[in-house]
Parts: structure tokens; C-alpha cells; sequence
């Protein structure tokens, strides 16, 4: 069994693996378009992850988690099911671990994906302008913590895998700056 984490599994799988690779699905984009209203955000304030967007011809980075043993395999999965319980959807993709591969490193490895059918998934929260995503986030927090700390753990993650990815960038920037307004008008 495969699993791919495009979001807090890249730092914090929370189950046993026998391997981990680097590496990214294809024609998929990953945007902050999910409401949390379990991990890191409540009900009355939904906080924003990470799911998947179609996006043909873009790439999203991430990891890749091997679960060999039948006893990690049951685990894993019911593990899964209630941390990614929010997520509707699970799709068997194919994993590249080199940009330049005609073939997959792994086929169908499993991936976790909110989609935006508002009757199957009541906490899709869909597209917003950066600013508006960035308040909703330094506003956010759950029983897993803050929002901001998913955002900045995300980023801290990616970076470490050598990915930049320019959304989770772009919007750890945005919450950077809110927060610092934040500090200035409050001293």
C-alpha cells in the first residue's frame, strides 16, 4: 500500500512506513481551498488546508509512504480515515519521483482529496483572494493548533524536499505580513 501526502503528511505521517520517497503526481495543483473545522479550525471558524485541484499540465510535490505489513496497512488506514475524515474523495494516481520520467516510480498510490461537491463535502470552502485566505488563517485555530502553524509547517516542509511551491509561499507571506501589522498596532 501507497499513500501520498500533500499536506501535513509530508511532515507528520503518524503512522508506521517501511519507505518514504520524494516526489510529485501530475496535473494536479495544491490549493488552501479545504475548511477544517476538526484540526485547525472549529465549527463557528473553519480553518483552510490544503486539498487538490485539477490542473492539467501542473505538477504538485509531496511524499510518498510505503506500508508493507498487512497489521501497518490496517493501521495506517484506519488511522487515515478519521485524521482525513473531511476528505471525500480518495484517488490511486500515479507517483514520479524524476521530472524528466516517462514511467511512474509508483502506480496507484493512494491520495486523499476534498473535492468541491458542497453536498458530499460540507467544509469545501473553494477559491478566495490570498488576503481573505491569509485572514481566515491567522484567525483560525483547532484542536491540532493554529492555523498559521499548518501554513508555516507546510512551507517549512516543502522547502526542506526542495519544492517552492508559489500558493503556499505566497500565502505564508501574506499571513507573515498580517501578522506583523498585527504587532506594530498593538505595541
Amino acid at each position: 500500500m501507497w499513500v501520498f501526502g500533500y499536506g501535513s503528511l509530508i511532515w507528520k505521517a503518524g503512522f508506521n512506513y517501511d519507505q518514504r520517497l520524494v516526489g510529485f503526481i501530475k496535473d494536479y495543483r495544491r490549493v488552501f481551498y479545504q475548511g477544517s473545522t476538526d484540526h485547525r479550525g472549529t465549527l463557528d471558524y473553519p480553518g483552510r488546508t490544503v486539498t487538490l485541484e485539477p490542473a492539467e499540465g501542473e505538477v504538485c510535490w509531496g511524499a510518498a509512504y510505503k506500508v508493507s505489513k498487512k497489521e501497518d496497512q490496517e493501521v495506517a488506514l484506519t488511522y487515515l480515515e478519521v485524521r482525513e475524515k473531511q476528505y471525500d474523495q480518495k484517488a490511486y494516481l500515479d507517483f514520479f519521483t524524476e521530472p524528466t520520467a516517462t514511467s511512474p516510480a509508483v502506480s496507484g498510490i493512494m491520495v486523499y482529496i476534498a473535492s468541491p461537491d458542497k453536498k458530499l463535502n460540507r467544509n469545501y470552502l473553494g477559491p478566495a483572494s490570498l488576503e481573505d485566505i491569509a485572514k481566515q488563517i491567522v484567525h483560525a485555530e483547532g484542536p491540532s493548533g493554529p492555523n498559521r502553524e499548518y501554513l508555516f509547517q507546510l512551507e517549512k516542509a516543502l522547502l526542506q524536499i526542495g519544492c517552492k511551491d508559489e500558493h503556499v509561499m505566497d500565502l505564508a507571506n501574506e499571513v507573515r505580513g498580517i501578522l506583523s501589522q498585527g504587532e506594530l498596532t498593538a505595541s
